[in-house]
């Protein structure tokens, strides 16, 4: 089991699609990670060598990944929270942050609709 960045990879995998399983590494760091280590893409986890764990690992130990980016990622959006920018406000209302439209659609960062206007309410009783 190849353990890089506090992250199992999975053995099963080609390294260029394990190595995105860590937090931070999408396809493109990764191609760029195994040139750099001198590691063929094609290879797959379980055929890695000792050698070649080694040198991937001191080249992930070089980029910010895992913990220490996602402490970044939050504290930036603290600041600007804190600072009270537009972008600090859209975050603590839980809006979109980044210019979307609110009319319709954004419910994944609104959340479920309330009450909507029609069919909502009591059902009143008819007296004949």
């Amino acid at each position: 089991m190849a353990r890089i960045a506090g992250v199992n990879i999975p053995l099963n995998k080609r390294v260029e699609i394990g190595l995105t399983y860590i937090y931070g590494i999408g396809q493109s760091t990764a191609g760029k990670v195994l040139d750099e280590a001198g590691v063929d893409k094609d290879t797959h986890v379980k055929d890695l060598t000792e050698d070649e764990v080694r040198k991937l690992r001191e080249r992930v130990d070089d980029l910010l990944v895992e913990g220490d980016l996602r402490r970044e990622r939050s504290q930036n959006v603290k600041r600007l929270m804190e600072i009270g920018s537009y972008k600090g406000l859209r975050h603590r209302r839980g809006l979109p942050a980044n210019g979307q439209r609110t009319k319709t659609n954004a419910r994944s960062r609104k959340g479920p609709k309330r009450g909507s206007a029609m069919g909502g309410g009591k059902k009143k009783i008819r007296k004949h």
